[in-house]
């Protein structure tokens, strides 16, 4: 009797081992997927958003697969790439910032140190935009939303910032590394998401 117990209980451990190393797995497949969309530049916010919508159905267990999340690239980058565009020009006008602030401009430090945080308030805040997207959905009210939750849940926030901190070190040690990495922050927004959403 007692045997039985350790053994159910063996199988059950088991198999909540073996579904979180599938999820681990996914999210790699997914940075992959997500690395080759964003080549096109102005992408990213689509590759981001349908690698988004391609983990949260598999911890549903609705399926899905390359075909699916191809689906969904062509639906977000419809508005998605407007937004892409947009995030490279507020990268561009942060780099002026920072180049400002090495020059020695008067007020050039401040300016800089505004601009950076501005950028990673933003970066967040796409990402969380990404997680919750569906087609259909308008980018500038996903957006507006993901902005808010961004001010109002700053421990999720700053589990984001972490996420792309270990993107940005992997691509400086391991280069190669960064590319499934990126599937990982897609996961780590989806469950900043659903954690926000549960509280």
């Amino acid at each position: 009797m007692a045997q039985a117990r350790v053994k159910a209980r063996t199988r059950r451990a088991e198999s909540v081992f073996g579904e979180r190393f599938a999820v681990f797995a996914e999210c790699l497949l997914t940075g992959v997927w997500i690395a080759v969309v964003c080549l096109g530049v102005v992408t990213y916010p689509a590759a981001f958003a349908a690698g988004a919508r391609h983990l949260r159905r598999r911890t549903t267990h609705q399926g899905g697969g390359l075909r699916e999340f191809a689906l969904d690239c062509k639906a977000a980058v419809r508005g998605g790439w407007v937004v892409g565009l947009a995030g490279w020009a507020v990268a561009g006008a942060v780099l002026v910032d920072v180049l400002a602030a090495r020059a020695g401009l008067p007020g050039g430090p401040l300016a800089g140190a505004v601009g950076v945080v501005a950028l990673i308030a933003a970066a967040v805040a796409l990402l969380r935009a990404a997680a919750v997207w569906t087609p259909g959905a308008a980018w500038r009210a996903l957006l507006a939303d993901a902005g808010r939750r961004t001010v109002l849940d700053p421990a999720g926030s700053f589990l984001l910032v972490c996420g792309a901190a270990v993107v940005a070190l992997s691509a400086w040690f391991v280069p190669p590394l960064a590319v499934p990495v990126l599937g990982a922050v897609a996961g780590a927004a989806v469950a900043v998401e659903e954690r926000y959403r549960n509280r």
